[in-house]
């Protein structure tokens, strides 16, 4: 049988965090491992972690007391390499999204996302994915429309990896994707694969963003 996705909760609002934590003990395939009010205490239990496992996502406030989740997001992907970061918060600044990518978050949510979308998301980045709130991924396809390339790479995706980049950069789901563009989930995680291996990245905001500025992805997706 396979294992349950082990998950850590960073937040510190308890009523958020109860409504979270209730929905994921309906999940048969997620167990929610730990929650912490504060970064510094969750980064703390890391530390000795004989008797339990690590967890394999990581939910993470933004606004939290004392270090932020910003300046706490290296540490974690430090300590805990192998783990998946999806910032799970209120705040939808340019510069929080940005910069939550710049340090290898694997997805960004919206307090405002239904707890489905929250537990799709939790599989999503486990399974290797990245799983973007719809509003912020309009944001960054909105951004990359803004700034002409800067200069193209010597990378050439294949006719169905643009569509299925196009699609992580609305916001979709490896199912989602599936469904629009009728092809097997199996098949969009091979094409995200390749996506990333030939970007040189780890997530699909990065892959998105070096696309957009390098001229692989057109400007106008009017279309």
């Amino acid at each position: 049988m396979k294992r349950k996705i082990r998950v850590m909760m960073i937040e510190d609002h308890p009523d958020y965090r109860d409504g979270v934590s209730l929905a994921l003990e309906t999940e048969t395939d997620i167990e929610l491992q730990m929650t912490f009010g504060t970064a510094e205490r969750a980064l703390r239990s890391l530390q000795d972690m004989r008797e339990r496992k690590e967890p394999d996502v990581v939910l993470l406030d933004l606004n939290l007391p004392g270090i932020s989740g910003l300046e706490a997001l290296p540490f974690f992907r430090s300590a805990i390499p192998d783990a998946r970061i999806l910032v799970l918060t209120q705040s939808d600044r340019e510069a929080d999204v940005l910069e939550a990518i710049r340090c290898g978050a694997a997805g960004y949510l919206l307090k405002s996302a239904s707890l489905d979308k929250i537990t799709e998301s939790i599989r999503t980045v486990m399974a290797g994915g990245a799983s973007l709130d719809p509003n912020v991924a309009s944001y960054i396809l909105g951004l990359m429309q803004k700034s002409p390339p800067k200069s193209k790479i010597d990378v050439t995706l294949s006719d169905r990896e643009t569509e299925v980049l196009v699609l992580l950069g609305e916001g979709l789901l490896k199912k989602e994707i599936s469904d629009r563009l009728k092809i097997s989930e199996p098949t969009v995680a091979t094409h995200v694969r390749h996506i990333y291996e030939k970007l040189e990245v780890q997530n699909a905001p990065a892959a998105i963003t070096k696309a957009y500025r390098a001229g692989i992805l057109p400007l106008d997706n009017d279309e």
